[in-house]
């Protein structure tokens, strides 16, 4: 129950004292210890949930093992190469996420998959901060209660921790930092924790050049501009110079995977058709993820123009020609939760209510995240399987162990990053490999992906006449071994 108290004197507090709404006069109270207390709940959940995945072998080499080739390179002082793309594939030919090397000395003191999944939960937790601290000083802590809880339990989140490791883990908490300080009146902070994100993937400085206007708009109107056209200038030298110097094509892949018009739509007409009309016109999934994003807030976030930062990642995502990027599922959706949240924050402290408006927001707010929660993958704490002992994974670890430190392995999609802090790993069945000395499958339940289970049964009866023999064949786990050079007995 929300303590209605706490909410009316809140409101009190935000008439008579509208500093203390712009957070410069902060509300008495436990608010820190409330605060670090429930980012470190979301840490611990987000980490179990990563872990247990990766113990569980649900990981999977896109993305995790991508990730972890690239900071392993960073690690031992090179240009990430991601062998998992093909042979010497340059990341930064992809996308441009430099921010990835400051993981580089924690993972060299832990060369472990898991160090990208507790710097994922740290932060992702770490987002709770700004944006409870900002209710806690604006409305008291039953907002902060509600905000740090509607934000920690949200469905982008939930689904970024259900689905391995992603660069833009780095990008939620500097997004929540930036908008909170916006939200606050300070611009200085909001335009010096939006520039970072200039590091964290090409397409985030058009998010960049969004905060810069709505700096400018509240007033700073020098340090706005400078801001925007930071942003606008890092991602062109970014998509236009950066990357196409890496990739082996010289260009931006992703710039031909905008969706096309539809028929007898061409020219202006059918890329303005394309860029409004066209990124909803299919109601689902663009439609749903669009209210989804919103239902959380009670659709507040609407009256806050900090709502505009969602809208470049919004624009590529239902521009594109992969459905993939459209609906709630993986991580695309991670950045627009502090957007969302720090817009619905923004919206209350900017309107007068009266705390029963106050609650009914927040009760609608906890109330749709509750009913979202079950469809996440945070629900997985709750599961009895999250927590149970597969027999064939330990299998698989000691078959794994037959593989020595260093060799060059072909394995399925799941069995990658188990392999990928100790070996040159790619992904068994994609073209235009070297060949490698070891081969580990799972025959027993396949993923699918990138090959069908049919097409991995067919190339591993390949593999046995080009001269791979069997070591081990049990649990489910084939291992192949090219032979010509000694392998363990």
């Amino acid at each position: 129950m929300l303590p209605v108290p706490n909410l009316r004197s809140a409101v009190q507090r935000r008439r008579a004292c509208p500093a203390a709404a712009e957070g410069r006069d902060p509300v008495p109270g436990p608010g820190g210890r409330t605060v670090w207390g429930l980012a470190a709940v979301c840490f611990a959940a987000y980490a179990v949930v990563s872990l247990r995945r990766q113990q569980r072998m649900l990981t999977t080499g896109f993305d995790l093992g991508i990730f972890e080739q690239v900071v392993r390179c960073y690690a031992h002082g090179r240009l990430p190469v991601v062998d998992l793309k093909g042979p010497g594939f340059q990341e930064l030919g992809d996308h441009f996420s430099p921010i990835l090397a400051t993981l580089a000395p924690l993972y060299r003191a832990w060369p472990s998959p898991a160090v990208l999944l507790l710097a994922q939960a740290a932060l992702f937790a770490l987002a709770v901060v700004p944006l409870a601290r900002w209710a806690q000083r604006a409305m008291g802590p039953a907002v902060a209660w509600a905000v740090g809880l509607g934000y920690g339990a949200s469905w982008g989140i939930a689904s970024a921790v259900g689905f391995d490791f992603h660069e833009v883990c780095f990008a939620v908490p500097l997004l929540a930092f930036s908008l909170a300080a916006l939200g606050q009146g300070r611009l200085r902070a909001a335009s010096g924790w939006s520039l970072p994100l200039l590091l964290v993937k090409e397409d985030l400085g058009l998010t960049v050049a969004v905060i810069g206007v709505l700096i400018a708009w509240r007033g700073g109107r020098r340090l706005g501009w400078a801001t925007a056209a930071a942003g606008l200038v890092g991602s062109a030298l970014e998509v236009l110079v950066v990357i196409p110097a890496f990739n082996p094509g010289g260009h931006y892949t992703y710039l031909d995977g905008l969706d096309s018009a539809p028929a007898g739509a061409s020219g202006l007409p059918g890329q303005l058709y394309r860029l409004t009309v066209g990124l909803v016109a299919a109601p689902d999934p663009k439609a749903l993820t669009l209210v989804l994003l919103l239902a959380p807030t009670a659709f507040l976030a609407l009256r806050s123009a900090l709502l505009w930062a969602a809208v470049p990642t919004l624009v590529w995502r239902f521009a594109s020609d992969n459905p993939l990027y459209w609906g709630t599922n993986a991580q695309y959706s991670a950045v627009l939760m502090p957007v969302v949240f720090a817009a619905f924050l923004d919206a209350l402290a900017r309107r007068p209510a009266d705390a029963r408006s106050l609650r009914h927001y927040l009760v609608v707010q906890l109330a749709v995240t509750a009913l979202l929660l079950p469809q996440f993958p945070l629900v997985q704490l709750a599961q009895p399987g999250t927590w149970r002992a597969d027999p064939r994974i330990a299998g698989a670890r000691r078959i794994m162990d037959l593989i020595p430190d260093g060799a060059s392995v072909a394995a399925g999609n799941r069995l990658v990053p188990q392999l990928t802090d100790r070996a040159t790993v790619t992904e068994f069945g994609l073209s235009a490999r070297p060949a490698p000395r070891w081969i580990m499958l799972d025959t027993a339940t396949p993923q699918g992906w990138p090959i069908t289970a049919a097409q991995q049964a067919d190339l591993v009866d390949r593999a046995r006449t080009e001269g791979y023999r069997t070591v081990a064949d049990a649990d489910g786990f084939l291992l192949l071994h090219l032979a010509g050079e000694p392998s363990p007995r």
